[in-house]
This record gives C-alpha cells, sequence and structure tokens, in this order.
C-alpha cells in the first residue's frame, strides 16, 4: 500500500535520511523502529509532506506522492498521529475531533460514532478542553481525530510514549481491533518491543538515517535488538 524507495532527506546541510526503503503491505500493521535520533519522525513526516524529501519516490495505492501536498495525501487516505500527540489545549474535545473532517473524502459533517466505540471516554468528556485531559487521553484524542478521516492507513508516532500501563493496553487493543478485524493498515513507530511485538506482523528498522533491517516480526530477534534498538 505505502512504498519508500530510496528516500534522501536533509535539514539545512545536514543529511538525515539516506536512500530508506520502506514497505507497508495492505492490511497489515508494520512497526517502524530504531534508537532516538535515527530519523523514525523524520521519515514519517516526509512521507505525509511535513517535511522536502532530496530524492527517492513514495508511492501510496499505487500513486506517486512524493511532492503532494499535506492536504492531498490526508485525502487519499492517509491519518497521521504526530509524536507529542499534538492536539489543540484550548479547543474542546468535539472541537478537536471535528478538525479531522475537514480532510475526510467525500465530505461529512459528523464525527463518527465509531470514535466513541473506540474511545468510550471521549463521549464523556466532549465538552471538555483537550489540555484539561490527562496524558493517556489525549492521545486517544490525537488517535480519533486521525480516524475521523476514515483513512485507509494510519500513521502513529510513538503512540505509547508517556502514556500510563493501562491505557497502552488498551491502545493496542484498538490497533489490534482497527488492523486485524476491519482491515485498517497501519504503520506505526515504537520503542517499547513487547508492544511491537503484541500489534505487528512486520518491523523495518532504522539506525544513522539508513534502513539496515525488515521482516516479519518473528524475525526480530536478539541479535538485531542488542545492535540496533538497545540503548
Amino acid at each position: 500500500m505505502l512504498k519508500v524507495a530510496k528516500l534522501d532527506q536533509y535539514y539545512g546541510g545536514s543529511h538525515t535520511l539516506w536512500e530508506v526503503d520502506l514497505d507497508v503491505r495492505a492490511g497489515e500493521c508494520t512497526c517502524l523502529m530504531g534508537r532516538n535520533g535515527v530519523g523514525k519522525t523524520t521519515l514519517l513526516r516526509a512521507i505525509m509532506g511535513l517535511v522536502p524529501s532530496a530524492g527517492g519516490q513514495i508511492t501510496f495505492g499505487g500513486q506517486e506522492i512524493t511532492r503532494k501536498p499535506v492536504e492531498s495525501r490526508a485525502r487519499l487516505g492517509i491519518g497521521y498521529v504526530p509524536q507529542g500527540r499534538e492536539i489543540f489545549p484550548q479547543l474542546t474535545v468535539e472541537e478537536n475531533l471535528r478538525l479531522g473532517l475537514v480532510g475526510r473524502r467525500g465530505g461529512g459533517r459528523e464525527v463518527p460514532e465509531r470514535i466513541f466505540e473506540l474511545f468510550p471516554v471521549l463521549k464523556t468528556m466532549l465538552r471538555r478542553r483537550g489540555g484539561d485531559l490527562s496524558g493517556g487521553q489525549q492521545q486517544q484524542l490525537a488517535i480519533g481525530r486521525a480516524l475521523v478521516l476514515e483513512p485507509k492507513l494510519l500513521i502513529l508516532d510513538e503512540p505509547t510514549e508517556g502514556i500510563q500501563p493501562n491505557v497502552v493496553q488498551d491502545i493496542g487493543d484498538v490497533l489490534i481491533r482497527l488492523n486485524r478485524e476491519e482491515g485498517l493498515t497501519v504503520l506505526v513507530v515504537e520503542q517499547k518491543l513487547k508492544f511491537a511485538r503484541r500489534v505487528a506482523h512486520r518491523f523495518s528498522i532504522l539506525d544513522r538515517g539508513r534502513s539496515m533491517a525488515a521482516g516479519e516480526i518473528d524475525a526480530l530477534d536478539e541479535g538485531l535488538v542488542a545492535r540496533y534498538l538497545t540503548v
């Protein structure tokens, strides 16, 4: 569904991504892994068009999107949950969710009821400001906002970072439900090995801006963990 081929990216004079390859198969969950600062977030931002690519190609559903603007990628069916959630703290939960309607394919004026089925806590807090929610609740809000788009591909950047264990479990349950029961394709950046092994079918590892290893999640052995993931 999503294919990144030989992607290069620069920040100023710094070469951050070096001919990176990534293949996210339709109907699967792929986990992008690597230590802090190796280029994972930069790669996601390049996929979304938030930073320019200096070379290489990004295709989605067989269509090249390398130079397409951010809003076009959203309308094609890519939902994005950035690192740090980036909700609007002064807006209510409902207002945050409604912002997702702007890029929704085929229009639509109402937040889909399924969002509240997945995250019941959001329905009870519709009138509360986003900034008043706990970290775990804000993460659920950020995921819910991305799902309002009714995406074909959901991209999440470290959704369990700084989240209490019970909410991590809930987020994992939701991703498994969306992916394995409803067929939503998922690309997730994740550092927690237990979580990654629970939700993912495949993995891809970055190190110093380069693609180093990829395969079925069962092939993520202790040698790869020690070489590329252990701090």
